[in-house]
């Protein structure tokens, strides 16, 4: 049975699961061996607002320790790596100690017949890649379009990576129409869900969080990051703004990819409530009390290449959705409520699911059901060259 290298974008503890720790799971759950390599940081850290700082810090703890087993078949490395250096000397110092790194791992792992998943486009700057057994480059959004992030590199890292991996996945049409003429296996597989976890959001079996606020009128969720790159902030301001008798929840972490993020006049109001980041396990919890689960996209080049993790986590908990059109849920349109990123649209589109007027519920459920990440898992890996068996 064939081991796997995951060069992720994320680390393993991030509260906000993606992929990258999904795909880990459903491999091992399949019997094979992983080592999910945590972020290496693409672009320069940030000093102002400490998270990059924070997040250095744990890496630095680490150093001892830098390979641990995290769940059965799963272990997580810690390269000591500095982020942000992706040429000259820097990149060379890092390539040596990443590929120091991959020695120990084959040394006291004794992996064998390596397989190599990328979701970070510098893979080939990083490792010689006839050194794995076979190499996937998975694209799951357009991290250039992200604030701060080192376009004219990233353009041509990736460029050179869909040449040279075997195979090529996407999350999203814009992607794959991008990345297809780069790599003729370039396959498209959709943002998928723990639908087993999530279709426990209950609220007949599951307690109400003792955070969430008691009211009368409508409850109105979103659930992941809040960044203005990607969040129509204006938009949802104005609508909060005309609702007061709608509460409005948001749960994530602020400003974490984008620290123009402004969240003060938010704050200041009455219907608005913002618990931070809570873990995983217990999101079901809060969605088996919103009457509405949110997806307030802006429209622009990242959201243009996205499908958010959040649809199908929606979908399985059986809360009616009201989204941004984006091009990546046109087909989805018969289970959400879809509408344009202004207040009117929201607003309208709001008060119908609130009025009843949704997709039947067993057809929501029976949609979640279809995209799993065990399915998903198995269909990619029936299109690499040689079985991983």
């Amino acid at each position: 049975m064939a081991d796997v290298l995951i060069l992720s974008t994320a680390d393993w503890d991030h509260p906000l699961w993606t992929n990258k720790q999904h795909l880990a799971v459903s491999l091992a759950d399949l019997g094979h061996r992983v080592v999910y390599v945590e972020s290496l940081g693409i672009r320069t850290p940030r000093i102002k607002g400490g998270q990059d700082l924070r997040r250095i810090a744990r890496r630095l703890r680490h150093v001892l320790v830098p390979l641990r087993l995290r769940q059965e078949r799963i272990w997580v490395l810690s390269p000591p790596v500095i982020p942000g250096l992706l040429s000259g000397r820097g990149l060379r110092m890092n390539r040596w100690i990443l590929q120091a790194c991959l020695a120990m791992v084959s040394w006291r792992l004794r992996f064998s017949r390596v397989v190599l998943w990328t979701f970070n486009p510098f893979a080939a700057r990083y490792f010689s890649l006839n050194h794995f057994d076979q190499t996937v480059y998975h694209c799951v959004d357009r991290i250039q379009a992200q604030p701060g992030m080192p376009i004219a590199l990233l353009d041509a890292a990736e460029r050179d990576l869909c040449g040279r991996v075997d195979v090529v996945f996407t999350t999203a049409p814009r992607l794959q129409e991008n990345l297809a003429p780069l790599n003729p296996a370039t396959y498209w597989f959709g943002n998928v869900a723990d639908v087993d976890h999530f279709s426990g959001a209950d609220r007949n079996s599951v307690p109400r969080p003792d955070d969430l606020p008691l009211v009368k009128g409508p409850l109105l969720i979103f659930i992941g990051a809040i960044d203005a790159y990607k969040l129509d902030l204006k938009m949802l301001t104005e609508l909060m703004v005309e609702t007061p008798s709608w509460t409005y929840v948001l749960i994530g972490p602020v400003g974490e990819s984008d620290p123009s993020t402004d969240i003060t006049v938010l704050n200041s109001l009455d219907n608005v409530h913002l618990l931070g980041t809570r873990a995983y396990q217990f999101l079901p919890a809060y969605l088996a009390y919103a009457d509405v689960a949110l997806l307030p996209l802006r429209r622009n080049d990242y959201t243009s290449h996205m499908f958010p993790m959040k649809f199908f986590e929606y979908l399985a908990s059986g809360c009616p959705v009201v989204g941004t059109s984006i091009p990546s849920l046109e087909d989805q349109a018969d289970v959400a409520t879809l509408c344009e990123p202004t207040r009117v649209g929201f607003e309208a589109a709001i008060r119908s699911v609130l009025a009843g007027e949704i997709p039947p519920l067993k057809h929501r459920l029976a949609r979640a059901s279809e995209h799993t990440y065990s399915r998903r898992t198995q269909a990619m890996l029936r299109c690499l060259p040689r079985p991983l068996e």
